[in-house]
């Protein structure tokens, strides 16, 4: 699964300063006298020596040669670069990645243009030193409105088996590494999607196999994981969290040969948990990350009403197919809610270990487990002739999972990343606006004009999949004989978890940048319409990507609106971001009209 924000422009923050990467000495590097984790064993004491980016040697006694940097590993942990195995990466997410000791993503689901821009980056002389690598399935597998639809992204679709092996081949021409399948069984866990039919997902499974490619199946409850594993897929890339596993769930899957990646963070998120917000605060990692980071980690998806998502079934089901000898692989499918990219494999892992296994079998999942299971012949572990990507922390991470967190070196390919602290940019600046008002409607023509920022655009929720509409145009007169009003017609569907339609205005010169509008402390307008109940939906970086709204209700005459900004969960105007004026969530038809809209 894969969260976004409501609004044109919710693609998240400008990039932070990024770490930089610092030039490895003439000799190479030896780090000397670590407890060294090779991915597989503990060596107790030992010495590791990298150069032209590759593992040189590892033993008790390594020489140091001419030039080379020496590095103390006493009371320290030296791991492979940690690997990711399922994200989607957009944006600068690699970079973020790679503070946070991730040296490689399986990336889910992205843009395949720019999953081939980072393979062409990695593949040429510089190695992209300063960002994780990235392995990718680029478009994933879904049916026509499926989930991955949702996300503004035009990607194809399939409807039947006969079209597999055309759809897969397409895939692998765009330089998909592996083929994701998405397919729901629409039990009482699945997203209210439609989903490709079991016989369409075998018959992908069986075309990606034609080609020699892994199949990775998406599921969210335990009958489709069953379905997938019938069907041959080579993993599962979430675990269920619907019900506890079955007696033979977890035998059924190690006899199929399959390895399974339960992203144990997001489905803490997904029972309404935010997994993460423990990382955000009093941590190692914490001074590492952004703003936008932190309210990330300190988000969950909203728990539906009579759900049965339980993040103990997921942990009880982990621990089974652990005991069964299922191979387990650590990922996070950062950056949904809950959840970031880098920082949230160290919450991973501590959730695999209350899941049963130990820390080092832990660390192994998300070093040497997922290298195998992916074909990463060159990474995932620490011997000669692997590439150099390493993690140094304090202390003993074989014995506390908790240890990963105080990483004190990063290396890809034998280069060291500088870890900088982020720099947070400040807000916009505030509108040089003479008065608060935003829009009156009273200029000439149809479409709607504000008196400073972006202006205003229709937000639905299309961008979650839904299917609800809406449309507005400025109409004569308006409220108490003025020039004009918005009008806004349109329909709330049925079928979307979060519906909303409606005209959205974003404060700032670009869409979903926060302005400081900390003057004002209410927001007033008149409204009038069909009788049923609407709301405003405040947007505030505070707030994260999931707004603050508050009910109004329309009649045939217009009626003024005052709503405190401090009503929307206590914003304070500071950090405003945009402000959506919805339908609510009953289906039908509706129309309402808004006018004089300001701040005061």
């Amino acid at each position: 699964m894969v969260a976004v924000g409501v609004g044109a422009a919710a693609r998240g923050p400008a990039a932070p300063a990024k770490a930089a990467p610092v030039t490895q000495a003439s000799g190479g590097v030896v780090i000397r006298d670590a407890r060294v984790f090779d991915g597989e064993r503990v060596h107790g004491k030992a010495s590791v020596l990298v150069q032209n980016g590759r593992i040189a040697a590892i033993g008790p006694d390594i020489q140091t040669p001419d030039g080379a940097e020496v590095i103390d590993g006493a009371g320290r942990t030296l791991l492979p670069g940690l690997i990711d195995a399922h994200t989607h990466a957009f944006n600068d997410a690699l970079a973020r990645a790679l503070v946070f000791g991730v040296t490689t993503e399986l990336d889910m689901f992205t843009a395949h243009q720019a999953a081939a821009a980072w393979r062409a980056e990695q593949a040429g002389a510089g190695g992209a030193p300063a960002r994780a690598d990235i392995v990718s399935a680029g478009t994933l597998v879904t049916a026509p409105g499926g989930h991955g639809t949702e996300y503004g992204m035009v990607i194809p679709t399939i409807s039947t088996p006969d079209e597999a092996q055309a759809f897969v081949d397409a895939r692998i021409a765009e330089g998909s590494d592996y083929i994701k399948i998405v397919f729901d069984d629409r039990g009482a866990a699945a997203p209210m999607f439609p989903s490709v039919t079991p016989e369409t997902m075998k018959a992908v499974v069986a075309a990606a196999k034609a080609r020699g490619k892994l199949a990775v199946v998406h599921v969210t409850t335990q009958s489709s994981a069953l379905a997938a594993i019938d069907a041959g897929a080579d993993g599962l890339v979430h675990i269920f969290n619907n019900e506890p596993p079955a007696a033979d769930f977890a035998a059924r899957v190690k006899a199929a040969g399959a390895f399974v990646i339960p992203t144990l963070s997001v489905s803490e998120s997904v029972a309404g948990i935010a997994s993460g917000a423990a990382l955000a605060d009093g941590t190692p990692l914490s001074r590492f990350l952004t703003a936008e980071e932190r309210r990330g980690l300190g988000a969950s998806f909203p728990p539906r009403p009579g759900g049965a998502a339980r993040r103990q079934h997921a942990i009880d089901a982990t621990r089974a197919l652990h005991e069964a000898g299922v191979a387990i692989l650590a990922g996070t499918d950062a950056p949904n809610p809950g959840t970031a990219h880098g920082v949230s494999m160290h919450r991973e892992l501590e959730l695999l270990v209350e899941a049963g296994l130990t820390p080092a079998e832990a660390l192994a999942a998300a070093t040497s487990a997922p290298a195998r299971a992916f074909g990463l012949d060159d990474r995932g572990r620490i011997a000669a002739g692997m590439r150099a990507d390493l993690v140094l922390v304090t202390g003993d991470a074989t014995r506390d999972i908790l240890a990963t967190r105080a990483i004190e070196g990063v290396w890809k390919g034998g280069v060291r990343l500088e870890r900088r602290e982020p720099v947070a940019p400040p807000p916009a600046a505030a509108p040089q606006i003479a008065s608060g008002v935003i829009s009156t409607f009273d200029e000439p023509g149809a479409e709607p004009r504000a008196a400073f920022g972006a202006g205003w655009q229709i937000s639905t929720d299309s961008l979650m999949g839904g299917k609800s509409t809406a449309a507005m145009e400025v109409v004569r007169p308006g409220a108490g004989g003025s020039a004009g009003a918005l009008e806004v017609t349109g329909e709330i569907a049925p079928g979307s978890p979060f519906p909303w339609a409606g005209p959205m205005f974003f404060p700032a010169d670009v869409p979903m940048t926060p302005v400081d509008l900390s003057r004002y402390t209410e927001i007033v307008f008149l409204a009038r319409g069909d009788g049923r109940e609407y709301q405003v939906m405040m947007f505030a970086t505070r707030l994260g990507n999931i707004p603050a709204s508050q009910p109004f209700t329309t009649g045939p005459d217009w009626q003024e609106h005052v709503m405190p900004l401090s009503d929307f969960q206590g914003i304070d105007g500071s950090d405003l971001r945009g402000i959506l004026f919805s339908a609510s969530a009953g289906p039908g038809a509706f129309r309402f009209a808004i006018d004089q809209v300001r701040l005061r």
